[in-house]
């Protein structure tokens, strides 16, 4: 069971309206900002967000970058490396995604952080399995984090937000007997 101070939410909507210390971006490992969250990320935010990342880049596939959140609600933004060129991304990715994004997070001392599904759009993984990779990985993270107290899942449509929010209750139900 996560302590009392510590959540993790599903919500519906654009991530880069999330009122959190940082967005987490699905990049790929050259952190060219193309389409997706990542084209939204950089639409809203600014130019700079790109420039900044693909200063820090080319990164191996599983590790995640900080960067400024230029116009963003945001302070960050954080790259998650979750394919390469060819752009197709799998478990062992998306576990390591979302593990060092939210080492990152830490590392900055942040409180809060927004992450899409992580590979489901280009990268075409099922979203099913997605959330269940990401939100167990948040869970466990969460737990013994120092800084991090809000994790939270922002998904654009109303079938990822709720095979997400599905996928919390159900872990957070069974953490709980």
């Amino acid at each position: 069971m996560l302590p009392e101070s510590k959540s993790i939410i599903c919500q519906q909507g654009d991530i880069t309206e999330a009122e959190v210390d940082a967005v987490v971006n699905a990049a790929n490992n050259h952190l060219w900002m193309g389409a997706g969250v990542a084209g939204a990320i950089k639409r809203k935010g600014g130019e700079e967000i790109e420039t900044e990342a693909v200063k820090k880049g080319p990164i191996p596939i599983g590790e995640a970058v900080v960067t400024g959140a230029g116009k963003l609600k945001a302070k960050y933004v954080i790259h998650a490396a979750v394919m390469g060129q060819d752009l197709r991304t799998d478990e062992k990715k998306i576990r390591d995604s979302t593990l060092n994004s939210l080492k990152r997070a830490e590392e900055v001392k942040l409180e809060s952080i927004a992450f899409p599904a992580l590979g489901t759009g280009v990268g075409g993984f099922p979203m099913d399995k997605c959330a269940e990779i990401m939100i167990s990985e948040a869970w466990k993270f969460l737990n013994g984090s120092r800084h991090l107290n809000r994790i939270a899942f922002v998904l654009f449509d109303k079938a990822g937000y709720e095979t997400f929010e599905e996928e919390r209750a159900n872990l957070l139900n069974a953490r709980v007997r």
